[in-house]
């Protein structure tokens, strides 16, 4: 009987590509050009009706005096608005207090400049609570794929330094890419009280737009 034996052919295994992974980042900044400000009232009274009444005709002049300086009706919207009794703790004893109202709204704005106005007429008309003021971008996708793109290119440039220490040849075309998760930007001020001030400086700073891939070369 006759027998076939194949032999492993050794050229090929030695061409049989090999992979090299890297990870690419980049952090882009950008000025916000839109930012949500929310703010409400708070009124507390040991009866809720008076309590709520209270707080309705306050809110109601904050929403009047922000109309009023150029923030239409569509850009402001309630975010929140609870009836809470309150409790004093004395010697270990729960004694009611009163009822705390609150209703808060959120403000959006494209004009960064005018932040400071917008949450010094708020108070001006009764505002008591600033919650926080959170920039954005109305186009983030444009600078997040720019950033995408930069971190490709990183990834990249990491890959060819390790090649050449290695003195390996690197195929430029990448065999896998994975983008990783973004970071979402963060509210640049925040505080749970507000003491009324002759002006408000608000300064918006920069947002960080950072995007990261993760790369698999052959070679």
């Amino acid at each position: 009987m006759n027998q076939e034996f194949i032999v492993p052919d050794r050229d090929y295994q030695h061409s049989r590509n090999h992979t090299l992974k890297v990870s690419g980042s980049e952090t882009l900044q950008a000025a916000p050009d839109q930012a949500v400000i929310t703010l409400g009232v708070i009124s507390e009274d040991v009866d809720p009706q008076i309590a709520q009444q209270a707080n309705s005709q306050a809110i109601a002049k904050v929403i009047a005096s922000l109309r009023s300086i150029g923030i239409p009706e569509e850009q402001l919207k309630t975010s929140d608005y609870r009836i809470d009794p309150q409790y004093d703790y004395i010697e270990g004893k729960e004694l009611f207090k009163n009822y705390k109202v609150q209703h808060i709204i959120q403000a959006k704005t494209t004009d960064i400049e005018k932040i400071g106005s917008i949450i010094d007429t708020a108070v001006r008309s009764g505002a008591n609570s600033i919650t926080s003021i959170r920039f954005s971008l109305s186009n983030p996708e444009a600078y997040y794929n720019q950033a995408l793109s930069l971190a490709l290119k990183n990834a990249y440039e990491k890959a060819l330094s390790m090649a050449r220490t290695l003195g390996i040849s690197l195929n430029p075309v990448p065999n896998q890419v994975e983008e990783l998760s973004e970071t979402s930007p963060p509210s640049l001020f925040q505080t749970s009280s507000y003491t009324k001030m002759a002006s408000t400086p608000i300064q918006p700073g920069e947002l960080n737009i950072t995007a990261s891939v993760r790369v698999e070369y052959t070679y």
